[in-house]
C-alpha cells in the first residue's frame, strides 16, 4: 500500500501563492509518477500537473505558466506551486501516485482563492 499526505492548502487572495506538498510513504518503491488533481464543488476531477520520476512533467492547459510541480526523491516528495491563483482554482486538491498499474489517492487538501 502506497500512503499520500497532503499539506499546504488554505486560504489566499486572488492573484496569490500557495505551495502544496504530498509525502508518501508505504510501499513506494515503483511509484513511477506523482501529480496533483483538483475536484471543485459540482465537478468533476481534473488533472493539475503529473511528472515521472525521470522529471517528465505535464499539466493542464489552464495552468501551464502559473503552477510548477517537482519532487524531491530523496523525500519522496512532490510539490505544487501554486503562483497568480484566481478564484476558479478553488477546489480540493489531490495527491496522486501510480504504481503498478494502480492509483493511490492522498485525502486531499482544500484551497480557497477569495478576497
Amino acid at each position: 500500500q502506497v500512503q499520500l499526505v497532503e499539506s499546504g492548502g488554505g486560504l489566499v487572495q486572488p492573484g496569490g501563492s500557495l505551495r502544496l506538498s504530498c509525502a508518501a510513504s508505504g510501499s513506494i518503491i515503483g511509484i513511477y509518477a506523482m501529480g496533483w488533481y483538483r475536484q471543485a464543488p459540482g465537478k468533476q476531477r481534473e488533472l493539475v500537473a503529473t511528472i515521472t520520476t525521470g522529471g517528465i512533467t505535464n499539466y493542464a492547459d489552464s495552468e501551464k505558466g502559473r503552477f510548477t510541480i517537482s519532487r524531491d526523491n530523496a523525500k519522496n516528495t512532490v510539490y505544487l506551486q501554486m503562483n497568480s491563483l484566481k478564484p476558479e482554482d478553488t477546489a480540493v486538491y489531490y495527491c496522486n501516485g501510480k504504481r503498478r498499474g494502480m492509483d493511490y489517492w492522498g485525502k486531499g487538501t482544500l484551497v480557497t482563492v477569495s478576497s
